[in-house]
């Protein structure tokens, strides 16, 4: 046996899960162009500039990168959003609006291997760009919903948490934080998996003896579920002053985006949670994750408005919101809920040949049958009829072409149903009518 292994954290596919792998991709194509979505991709290998162009330079210590022969400081790509800027940017204006693209492809982090989590992952990424209203939110919301309905997943299984980073920005400098809103924002993002006493430190860190008041604050707008619940925490804030301008026309694309879930009929999937905050800073408006609602596994799915990107990459002001789903928490929901299918390659045809002379004829028949579009097989080696009948029934042919010395003489080849064992002989000229016939 072999020593050799794969790598940490990459996987191999054998036919069976392969055929898992193709059924979650064929799904995602399916239902992204139903919605009008165009595939697009870009390379595997990008300069690492990009990458910390749109992350920072921390990004670098999970990444694979190296300096490749020419020099080059370079990277397998972590995310596809980068690419996609960049690829927007470099033909500006001449692109249509909105532009609705996705895109699924193997993404590579250096990462701590952990459930749901590896170093190499497939991906679905699916963004709208050049329409700065929330009603790009609700197409791709609700194309990121009926995605997770295509597996046969109900509102029971899953649901969106909808946040809001304007909205946190606000609230925060309501109460004087205006230039600290990122690093604040990065502890909300930790905030469920942190215990308060270390959120109290560091917080306190920022907000020197106001650390425990701003630990309560964020945690009363934590509990905020509803628009008026909203406006609510807003006036506790202000002293009771009014609404301003930018909280009026954050609320009122809540209100338009809540509004056209009820319209779809998809309000029972949304759930505002903000404690949604997508520690990633180049978000810059609605943030939302698709969580399984056992709670047994990380984010299905994650995404937001990124208006600034595209400009950062050299392109024309384009606002732009998109989202990713990977393959492996997906799989790991499906395989949890008993419903990831079981596949069985099959094919239309086995061949059962005699022997030398029937061999001859099979193949220039077998060549004829593939060419119409049918699926067929046959045994390489010559063996005994016994022996290729269970060679025809393991392969999943729904027919066995039986081709022996007599039907050789007679210029007939013997179709057997493989489901009831019904036979029926047909002249080699209409084999190609009769095996339509039959399989249909």
């Amino acid at each position: 046996m072999s020593n050799f292994k794969s790598l940490p954290g990459f996987r191999e596919f054998y036919p069976e899960a392969f055929a898992e792998r193709r059924f979650l991709f064929q799904v995602w194509r399916q239902v992204a162009r139903r919605f009008g979505f165009q595939e697009f991709d870009g390379p595997v290998l990008e300069s690492l500039e990009l990458f910390k162009a749109k992350s920072g330079d921390e990004i670098e210590s999970q990444l694979f990168c190296f300096e490749d022969k020419g020099g080059r400081e370079i990277s397998l790509r972590p995310e596809l959003t980068p690419t996609l800027a960049r690829m927007v940017a470099a033909k500006g204006n001449a692109l249509k609006r909105p532009i609705k693209w996705f895109s699924i492809g193997d993404n590579f982090r250096y990462e701590r291997m952990q459930k749901g989590r590896l170093r190499c992952f497939t991906q679905l990424n699916a963004d709208i760009l050049g329409e700065a209203g929330p009603a790009a939110e609700l197409e791709l919301i609700s194309l990121l919903i009926q995605l997770i309905q295509g597996f046969g997943l109900g509102k029971e299984d899953f649901f969106i948490r909808l946040s809001d980073r304007n909205l946190w920005m606000l609230y925060l400098e309501a109460q004087g934080f205006e230039s600290e809103t990122s690093k604040i924002l990065e502890i909300v993002d930790k905030w469920e998996r942190m215990p308060d006493e270390v959120a109290c430190e560091k917080l306190s860190a920022i907000a020197g003896d106001r650390g425990e008041a701003l630990q309560a604050s964020i945690g009363g707008f934590l509990k905020v579920s509803n628009l008026a619940e909203l406006s609510n925490a807003f006036k506790t804030v202000s002293g009771g002053a009014d609404m301003g301008e930018a909280l009026q026309a954050r609320i009122d694309d809540w209100s338009t985006l809540l509004d056209g879930f009820d319209a779809m009929g998809l309000s029972g999937f949304v759930e505002m949670d903000l404690s949604i905050v997508r520690g990633l800073a180049y978000y810059t408006g609605f943030v939302f994750e698709a969580f399984d609602r056992a709670k047994s596994n990380r984010a299905i799915a994650g995404g937001g408005r990124y208006n600034n990107l595209i400009k950062k990459m050299g392109g024309p002001d384009m606002p732009a919101v998109g989202f990713g789903m990977g393959d492996v928490v997906l799989a790991d929901v499906l395989k949890e809920r008993g419903i990831m299918p079981k596949f069985v390659d099959t094919i239309d045809a086995y061949m059962v040949i005699g022997g030398e002379a029937e061999r001859a004829v099979a193949l220039a028949d077998a060549n004829a049958l593939r060419q119409s579009g049918f699926s067929v097989d046959y045994p390489l080696k010559t063996s005994g009829f016994g022996k290729q009948f269970k060679m025809a029934s393991a392969s999943g042919a729904r027919v066995a072409l039986i081709y022996g010395s007599e039907e050789l003489e007679k210029g007939v080849v013997k179709l057997r149903d493989m489901t009831d064992r019904s036979e029926e002989e047909v002249p080699r000229e209409r084999l190609i009518l009769a095996l339509r016939d039959r399989l249909r």
